[in-house]
């Protein structure tokens, strides 16, 4: 694997006329969809041999006694593992994804006609989304009938029958009861979105991820395993006669305990896939030349810069870049990357502001408009099923925003540390003089306004002329936003997205403090001089908020007393 991926980083940096680009970029999911298949491919292999050898042999006279047979019961259950590791592959998101519900794929046909054109593409694309799903579950179904039929129907309690049509019935039945565990675990993979990418805090060596993973799948097999037995089990028992056959009651219970097992090795196969899945699309790729090299020296940080910037937003290519990034400002490990990102022009340090400032602003503003909607406080009503469109896509701007909570995460992370590290590694103050430390405090104290905003935080300015000797005063300045908003928003805690926007907003201040605490004589020798709003606030219009709100919130800041 080794070998493959330097191979894979030598066609990267080739010019255009050498082959390189936009191919040996996408080579890299290919390349570990690929290593996904080859290596789960092995361990199931090593667990159906177990399987058959050490738990199920004790249920067959002669477990080796066809070879052919054998023969069809691998292939079967591979081809099986095949669709449902495919079909796992094309579901799977770096990010959650909006999808729509039965009730409203049942009125698509009406309300693509009458709807306008921006909500209608969207519509398309919930329902595109919902689809997949669908399909999603269906191979599921049809790959955990085919599987379990190839792991159990080699026993004698199933093959060994009196005749042909009870042979017949007993697979039926066996079919039925793989089919209906396999559309259970689809429904629970789908419902529990377990198909979004899980990016590790601590990035580890692949083999220790997947080591540490094992106890957590095997325990999921198991208790899977034995809730579909039952359930499978109860609708079984109202199929006809004919697709049960007849057994005697000390059969019957061989015939559960095989059937147990055989499951049980089903849905431990998937989850190993799964937790493999995850482990190999999730670990860092470095995005940089090698040492030595030609690019080395002159533009290490293009390969990220333009992975960022020219790969289709939102990929699993683009946040494997932005982790990359993150890691590479936060940590001292490749300080080469990182110097280049001062070099003396500016240029390199302004397009990895631009890249991160980016997501940013748009989760703002994305965030700012639901708040805005003027009928916030009944869209939040979820269980009101009679609101109209335009009430029901302000909720799904409210959720859809945090759907790049962790691409935003890793873009505040970045801002923060390379803007406290220029104080000692700019050589050159590019960071100051392309007015970058401004942009990067107004985009996070405009977004925590915005998130705080959503959890029913009042945020007010203290006022110079209305302090007195009597005591302190507050006026609370109009941000442009109804303050019924405000009000309404504070019902959603409790909810996911109460925990969503939390979790925000603590990022959010940690990247502020980690500012501030790299430049805070100089923020407070600006606010003595009365320079500060000019120095580390922008000129523009803020994304959300006021200059006067983003100035209060700042000297809170400085002061220690943001919380």
């Amino acid at each position: 694997m080794s070998s493959i991926s330097a191979a894979i980083q030598r066609s990267l940096f080739k010019d255009k006329d050498g082959g390189g680009g936009a191919g040996a970029l996408t080579a890299i999911i290919k390349h570990r969809f690929l290593s996904f298949l080859i290596w789960q491919s092995l361990q199931s292999t090593l667990l159906l041999f177990l399987a058959k050898t050490l738990l199920l042999s004790l249920f067959t006279k002669n477990p080796f006694s066809s070879i052919f047979q054998s023969l069809v019961y691998f292939v079967s259950f591979h081809f099986s593992l095949l669709v449902f590791s495919v079909s796992l592959f094309f579901v799977s998101s770096p990010h959650p994804l909006p999808f729509a519900s039965p009730f409203e794929i049942s009125l698509s046909f009406i309300r693509l006609i009458f709807v306008s054109g921006g909500e209608q593409s969207l519509l398309r694309r919930r329902i595109r989304v919902s689809l997949s799903f669908v399909l999603f579950v269906c191979l599921c179904a049809v790959a955990g009938a085919v599987s379990v039929i190839s792991v159990c129907w080699g026993s004698d309690v199933y093959y060994d029958v009196d005749s042909r049509s009870s042979r017949a019935g007993v697979l039926r039945n066996l079919g039925f009861r793989g089919f209906v565990i396999g559309l259970l675990y689809g429904l629970h993979y789908v419902y529990k979105q377990r198909w979004v990418f899980r990016f590790p805090i601590i990035q580890r060596p692949p083999f220790f991820s997947y080591k540490m993973g094992l106890p957590l799948s095997i325990g999921q097999a198991l208790r899977f395993s034995a809730v579909g037995y039952v359930l499978s089990g109860v609708l079984a028992f109202f199929l006809p006669i004919e697709y049960r056959g007849q057994s005697s009651v000390g059969k019957f219970i061989v015939e559960q305990i095989v059937f147990y097992l055989g499951s049980f090795i089903v849905i431990l196969c998937w989850e190993l896939s799964h937790h493999l899945h995850q482990v190999l699309h999730t670990k860092r790729y470095v995005f940089a030349p090698p040492k030595g090299s030609a690019a080395a020296e002159t533009n290490p940080s293009e390969p990220l810069l333009a992975t960022i910037e020219e790969s289709t937003p939102n990929s699993l290519l683009q946040y494997l870049a932005y982790l990359d990034l993150c890691m590479l400002c936060e940590n001292n490990v490749d300080t080469w990357r990182r110097a280049a990102f001062f070099e003396e022009t500016g240029e390199t340090y302004k397009r990895v502001i631009a890249a991160c400032l980016r997501p940013l602003e748009q989760f703002t503003q994305k965030l700012a408009e639901g708040l805005e909607s003027s009928s916030a406080e009944k869209s939040m009503q979820l269980s009101d099923q009679l609101t109209s469109p335009t009430e029901r896509l302000a909720v799904l701007k409210l959720y859809g925003s945090f759907f790049d909570a962790q691409l935003c995460a890793w873009c505040a992370r970045v801002i923060a540390s390379l803007t406290s590290r220029s104080r000692k590694e700019d050589k050159f103050g590019v960071a100051q003089l392309s007015g970058s430390n401004a942009a990067a405090i107004s985009t996070l104290l405009s977004s925590l306004l915005a998130v705080e905003t959503l959890m029913g935080k009042k945020n007010n300015v203290q006022s110079a002329h209305l302090m007195g000797p009597a005591g302190i005063k507050w006026a609370t300045v109009n941000t442009g936003r109804r303050e019924s908003t405000s009000g309404a928003m504070g019902k959603i805690r409790g909810s996911p997205l109460y925990a969503k926007a939390y979790s925000m907003a603590d990022i959010l201040k940690t990247s502020i403090y980690c500012i501030v605490s790299a430049f805070h004589n100089e923020m407070l020798n600006s606010g003595k001089a009365g320079l500060l709003e000019k120095d580390w606030i922008i000129s523009s219009k803020p994304l959300y908020g006021t200059h006067e709100l983003l100035l209060h919130k700042l000297r809170l800041f400085l002061d220690y007393q943001a919380s």
